[in-house]
């Protein structure tokens, strides 16, 4: 088997897009051979502004159901393979929409929501992001956790601060992820993970996701694909070959205003971090380009069942872990 069968014949799962939704982007993903995407609806959003969104997404998919399909359980994304469409997981990357009522938690699972970061760089109701002194998994947050386990949801914790994901590591009774991070072994940043970081997720029975956002590669914007291999490899051997998976961070199509929402407070506060160029690694530049990634694997010397664990199947048994289908 050539690598272009093996990606063909793969269930290939992003585990973070935050790009530009449409028909444009849809059409990249059915190039890219993805069989399923955790995508972003909710950043700083409350409650309703989130249902807006969702509402949006769900006009989307429907206007555009030649291409993709809603997912809610891993038996969608195995559907979505089977059909050549991309399952479209919804996905928080901060539980601000949950505001203060452990009821909303129950709603949005019943929306579709299959993964929810506890914060986004700062600090929420729940606890503290990467970018600021860290307080810890608070009383509510301990009960969003055992909720979010409940109904099946997955805590994500890549932009949360180290001393609240280790609470929520211990508090959860199931599987967590960093769905998007790089080793800070790798490249010295906030958003970077300590090897006793990744060490402790995955000893915990946790998975981690691992992104190609420039910014945090070593070389930066001069990244090319076998950088982020290079990224993948050694957290391999940080956690093993069955808690690895890809979660790119894809903002194809996003502009200045968007990347100026995400990086202050609330979307307009305090500014907490400048990314300066952000660029793609080469070779990888659009989603349309994930073949590229098998093929940058098997390079590198992954073997082919290793490949198809990192593409996908391991994100598909641990998302079958915590949505308990």
């Amino acid at each position: 088997m050539n690598e272009a069968e093996l990606h063909q014949n793969s269930i290939i799962i992003d585990g973070l897009i935050i790009a530009r939704w449409g028909r444009e982007l849809f059409e990249d993903m059915h190039r890219g051979g993805l069989t399923a995407a955790n995508c972003t609806v909710s950043v700083w959003e409350d409650f309703q502004a989130t249902v807006d969104n969702i509402v949006q997404v769900n006009e989307l998919i429907e206007e555009n159901s030649d291409l993709v399909i809603k997912v809610r359980t891993t038996e969608d994304i195995r559907k979505a393979k089977e059909q050549g469409k991309t399952g479209i997981i919804m996905g928080f990357q901060n539980a601000h929409a949950f505001e203060d009522q452990l009821g909303y938690i129950q709603i949005f699972k019943d929306l579709g929501v299959g993964v929810v970061q506890m914060c986004y760089n700062t600090q929420n109701l729940i606890g503290t992001g990467c970018y600021e002194r860290d307080g810890g998994l608070s009383g509510f947050g301990r009960e969003v956790v055992a909720e979010m386990n409940r109904v099946g949801i997955m805590c994500d914790l890549s932009h949360v601060g180290s001393k609240t994901s280790e609470e929520v590591i211990l508090e959860s009774r199931k599987p967590v992820c960093y769905s998007h991070c790089l080793p800070s072994g790798l490249k010295e940043h906030p958003r970077n993970k300590s090897d006793h970081e990744l060490k402790f997720i995955a000893e915990r029975g946790g998975f981690v996701g691992v992104t190609m956002f420039t910014p945090f590669l070593k070389k930066g914007p001069d990244a090319t694909i076998d950088d982020y291999v290079e990224a993948i490899a050694y957290i391999v051997e940080i956690v093993g070959e069955d808690q690895v998976g890809i979660g790119t961070d894809f903002t194809q199509g996003q502009d200045k205003a968007f990347f100026d929402w995400l990086t202050h407070d609330k979307g307009y506060a305090r500014e907490l971090t400048q990314f300066g160029k952000i660029v793609n690694p080469e070779g990888i530049r659009t989603v349309g380009e994930f073949p590229n990634l098998t093929a940058a694997l098997l390079r590198n010397g992954f073997s082919v069942e290793l490949t198809r664990k990192i593409m996908g199947e391991n994100w598909l048994r641990v998302l079958g872990d915590v949505w308990g289908d």
